[in-house]
């Protein structure tokens, strides 16, 4: 009889040992509330990484162009580091492109005075509006010399943009015929991109300055379609081929240069776009029977090509061969 007793007591008590374990191993694969969840076994969830901002980044650039010189550049202006395309060394003329530097060569040398409000007014509109007879006003103002480079007097505004920015390809354009223009300074691409650098950091306007010539820059106005004789329409370009979540970084300060030219027959056409991050050229010679619009759309695609992150890259999954996953 006892014996029995101690019998039915050990099976009782092994089957009330698993009656307990049963309720700790669920309450283990519970959330607690009765649904299957982990609880506090529960592996936790990496928090979301935010994707890196848009900015401009050297990489492939390719253009199906069809001209005589199609040449960029592009700075990173934190490491001063300059990628573009294997011409980038090669000059062509700059055109209006130019403006932003005789603007801000004569306002340098003003330092703390004010111009008059002929000059200044003169100097906005060379920007804003592209203006020849504007920007001719200034040039004269700062010292610019009309004549030809023959003469054995270089002219002194391009050459303060040579030793100012560091330049190593800019000189006084020769082309017979044009001799002693400004617009036919020729410029390579490289040189473009550091002489947006000059413009942003301050070298070529000076302390009081810079900040007024790159807010006229950002305020560039007018489509191809509202260009006149000798002003205006001059808003695109590199700014078209940017995606919205660059522009709103901040300000984009452009400049852009164009002229078709009888004695070769081309287009020229410069594209100069500066941000706090990059500066960017594109330079094009063309057959003019391609109208302008073919080199803004030019200018653009260079733009968009170099955005990083491509738009889009953050949804592209690698795709496994079937059967090899």
């Amino acid at each position: 009889m006892r014996s029995r007793v101690i019998m039915v007591l050990a099976v009782a008590a092994i089957l009330l040992g698993v009656g307990l374990l049963v309720p700790t191993a669920y309450a283990r694969l519970s959330d607690g509330d009765g649904g299957l969840g982990g609880g506090a076994e529960q592996v936790p969830v990496p928090a979301p990484t935010t994707p890196p901002a848009p900015t401009l980044a050297a990489g492939k650039v390719s253009v199906n162009f069809k001209g005589e010189y199609f040449g960029w550049a592009l700075m990173d202006r934190a490491t001063g580091t300059i990628a573009g395309s294997p011409n980038m060394a090669a000059t062509s003329s700059t055109e209006s492109m130019l403006k932003v530097w005789i603007v801000s060569d004569y306002l340098r040398q003003l330092g703390d005075k004010e111009p008059s409000a002929a000059l200044k007014k003169a100097a906005s509109i060379a920007i804003r509006d592209s203006d020849d007879t504007g920007a001719n006003k200034v040039f004269a103002a700062a010292g610019g010399d009309y004549g030809v480079e023959g003469n054995g007097q270089p002219d002194p505004v391009i050459q303060r943009a040579v030793r100012i920015c560091d330049l190593t390809d800019t000189k006084r354009g020769n082309v017979a015929g044009y001799e002693g223009w400004w617009s036919f300074t020729r410029m390579s691409p490289r040189d473009a991109v550091r002489l947006g650098d000059c413009i942003a950091d301050g070298r070529a306007a000076g302390p009081k300055w810079t900040k007024w010539v790159l807010d006229e820059m950002a305020k560039v106005r007018g489509s191809i379609a509202d260009q006149q004789a000798r002003s205006g329409g001059g808003k695109w370009g590199i700014v078209d081929g940017l995606p919205a979540a660059i522009k709103a970084q901040g300000p984009v300060s452009i400049k852009n240069g164009w002229t078709a030219l009888n004695y070769d027959g081309n287009w020229h056409v410069n594209c100069l776009a500066v941000t706090d991050k990059w500066s960017l050229a594109v330079m094009l010679r063309y057959p003019q029977k391609s109208k302008l619009e073919y080199g803004a759309k030019v200018c653009a695609s260079v733009a968009t090509q170099l955005v990083t992150p491509q738009p889009g890259a953050a949804l592209k999954v690698p795709q496994h061969p079937v059967g090899k996953l």
